[in-house]
């Protein structure tokens, strides 16, 4: 979930420096010595790893995030105050950079990062202009469920002092929660709500998490039974020091967690009341400049929304051009509407919705990610040395939480990288697109990116963390079609699930746009979608509403996929026989996350590379 924000000068300031500075040391006789090369990269390397330090030990979530066991017992400071703080920070860093250091001086990487330093701070400047318009509450990720589901997820407890630094978390909550709300109350004020529908997914989300032990009366709430349960697997620990610890945590639940939770509750109920059901950022002060910047930060790209509307238009056209041969390939005589009807419709198509067919779902979908494992070498030169495993999405954030999603690793690979299914309805889970929601999010897709590049060596830690959603989410939508070209479709209808998820987000561009330039209403987009792809109604609801609490973010799949694929296209026009996929992925993946301007610049750099070896 990466949020950030790109001014429409930026790329071509980028592009400039690109052209003027190459991607290579410079040539001629302003030619730096090599040991001068090598000594400038050195100090710049180890001046990006001090200010990754510096910005990493404000954040003990991202910390325990990461697998370190630094700031266990703390919560990060999210207050106005921090955030401006930080701000402050990061802007002088970009100048402090420019002052110390010559991008001449540089070696290839060390340019990069140069680079990519300055791109995010001037991101950073160019965005802070609307840093109060970004929902501080959303019913897809926001803190209220983010929060537990990180104390469940990534909060590991094998000491009786792990415990107690779980339990100082949850006595931090109401002060961390209170700094989100204290931030939520005055955004409102200035007029920036969320539409009026999101307010009882907030509730809910927010209800569930403090029912049950100890809160109220019924089964063990989560939190709860997450920590009683980690103490009770306590090695070497008395049962007497587990009660205690196990009471200690649910004094923090009733005198912390609750009435952070309550308040929330509270809040979210009078926003309700004042808001109004207009979806699009259209109606927030400056709308339309703010979502301009939202669709230039995602896409790292300059494009209007009414050209992005338009991309849309074409790809849902040509992709149900791809769908028609499929269906005269299964002999399905009817339209393509009663195409996708018959997939919504058919049972053949879905699992049972019960606890059977949720296993197995995961059963099939982990064989689907164990034979991709088998074909990596045949695609990949770089690999991760971190596994990936598959997960059912956890029950009490099924309600709130999105369709399939991917989480990271810890950076030293002990926890292996996690793609989460969820699997509250497994009707809203067709088998026809399995495999290429595993690829998405698993392997080829998520995990293949995301472990190289934390794994990667001899780059700055900021780069390998990096978060351009053009390049990082356009990999995914890349990668799965990937697997087509190895032929690993297992039939007519996972192939169209491929397409039907392509298509998918093909028509984002289409209802994103239509939603908060021009002033669709919730229900037209719901129908746009359901006009024009195969996806359950169910998941479609769930999607637009999503849409419109995160706007722009959903346009940057099918644009980074778009370049992605018209590179390897003209790689493989100017290189013929010697163009090797492995190499291509390679140069895809081998620098982190980079915006695609750049990433052109990679990729030409290396064909010209390659010519000249032939």
């Amino acid at each position: 979930m990466f949020k950030h924000l790109i001014g429409r000068n930026v790329l071509s300031v980028l592009a400039a420096t690109l052209l003027t500075t190459g991607l290579v040391a410079c040539s001629g006789s302003d030619t730096p010595k090599i040991d001068k090369v090598e000594s400038q990269t050195e100090a710049i390397n180890d001046w990006f790893a001090a200010r990754y330090q510096e910005e990493l030990a404000k954040s003990p979530i991202t910390q325990t995030y990461f697998g370190m066991q630094d700031g266990l017992d703390k919560l990060d400071d999210v207050s106005q105050i921090a955030l401006d703080e930080a701000y402050a920070l990061e802007q002088k860093s970009v100048a402090d950079m420019r002052a110390q250091f010559n991008l001449a001086n540089l070696d290839r990487q060390g340019k990069i990062s140069y680079r990519l330093f300055e791109y995010n701070g001037d991101v950073s400047e160019s965005r802070h202009e609307f840093a109060g318009h970004e929902y501080v509450f959303d019913h897809m990720f926001g803190p209220h469920g983010e929060l537990p589901t990180f104390m469940v997820n990534f909060h590991a407890v094998k000491t009786a002092e792990d415990a107690r630094a779980y339990i100082a978390r949850l006595n931090a909550t109401e002060r961390y929660l209170g700094q989100y709300q204290a931030r939520a109350e005055a955004q409102a004020s200035t007029g920036i709500l969320l539409p009026k529908f999101a307010y009882a997914k907030l509730i809910k989300t927010s209800r569930n998490v403090i029912s049950g032990a100890p809160f109220t009366d019924g089964n063990d709430s989560p939190l709860y039974a997450d920590i009683k349960s980690k103490i009770a697997n306590l090695k070497d620990v008395s049962q007497a020091d587990k009660d205690v610890l196990s009471e200690l945590a649910k004094q923090a639940l009733l005198t912390s967690v609750a009435p952070a939770y309550e308040n929330l509750i509270v809040m979210f109920a009078a926003h309700e009341e004042v808001s109004n059901d207009d979806d699009g950022v259209w109606k927030l002060p400056d709308g339309a400049a703010y979502y301009q910047s939202q669709l230039n930060y995602a896409t790292t790209t300059e494009l209007t929304a009414d050209e992005i509307h338009n991309i849309g238009l074409a790809e849902v056209a040509r992709i149900q051009g791809e769908m028609r041969k499929i269906m005269a390939q299964v002999e399905f005589e009817g339209s393509l509407q009663d195409f996708y009807n018959f997939l919504r419709t058919d049972p053949q198509f879905t699992l049972s919705n019960d606890d059977a067919g949720r296993t197995q779902y995961m059963t099939e979908a982990r064989v689907v990610i164990d034979e991709m494992k088998l074909k990596l070498d045949d695609l990949f030169i770089t690999k991760p040395k971190a596994d990936m495993i598959v997960k059912r999405v956890e029950p009490f954030r099924e309600a709130s939480a999105a369709f399939a999603f991917y989480e990271q690793p810890s950076l030293d690979g002990s926890r292996p990288g996690a793609y989460f299914v969820n699997l509250k309805d497994v009707r809203f889970q067709p088998t026809y697109l399995m495999q290429a929601l595993a690829y998405h999010e698993g392997i080829p897709g998520h995990h293949m990116q995301i472990a190289i590049a934390m794994e990667l060596e001899g780059i700055p830690e900021f780069r390998k963390q990096g978060n351009h959603t053009a390049y990082i989410e356009g990999w995914g939508l890349y990668a799965e079609s990937v697997p087509a070209e190895l032929g690993m479709y297992t039939d007519p209808y996972s192939d169209f699930g491929r397409l039907s998820m392509e298509i998918f987000r093909a028509a984002r561009l289409v209802v994103d746009t239509g939603i908060h330039s021009k002033k669709w209403t919730r229900e037209q987009a719901v129908q746009y979608m359901l006009e024009n792809i195969a996806n359950p109604e169910g998941d479609i609801r769930a999607e637009i509403d999503r849409y419109i609490v995160w706007p722009g973010q959903a346009t940057a799949y099918k644009i980074g996929m778009l370049k992605i694929g018209s590179l390897k296209k003209h790689a493989q026009a100017k290189l013929g026989d010697t163009f090797d996929i492995r190499e291509f992925h390679d140069v895809v993946l081998a620098n982190g996350s980079v915006p695609l301007s750049l990433l052109e610049e990679l990729v030409n750099e290396w064909i010209d590379n390659k010519k000249l070896q032939q």
